[in-house]
């Protein structure tokens, strides 16, 4: 089973989304956590797995915990997500990187 499925096994707690406006601008929600940042690189948890963003001139401009949204600026090179089998790996080794 993946994340795409709809089973109630694989439910989230909260929506995910992903909204780019003119490759400087993203609204992202379902952030649980953002794990390391720089102005090339974000890496955020989000209900879906983890969402590596890269960049230039990377800026978060909006942080609500709370409600899982986070804002960031900046001209947007690339979006991915690592999968379920290199989470951990994913996190270790950015975790090591920005220390």
């Amino acid at each position: 089973m993946n994340y795409y499925q709809n089973d109630t096994v694989n439910r989230t707690e909260q929506d995910h989304s992903v909204k780019m406006n003119n490759r400087k601008n993203l609204e992202i929600t379902g952030v649980k956590e953002v794990d390391s940042f720089d102005n090339e690189e974000f890496l955020l948890e989000t209900v879906m797995g983890y969402l590596i963003i890269r960049g230039q001139n990377l800026q978060m401009q909006n942080l609500d915990v709370g409600d899982g949204l986070v804002t960031i600026k900046g001209k947007v090179y690339e979006l991915s997500y690592v999968d379920d089998h290199h989470q951990e790996k994913a996190k270790g080794f950015f975790s090591k990187l920005f220390k």
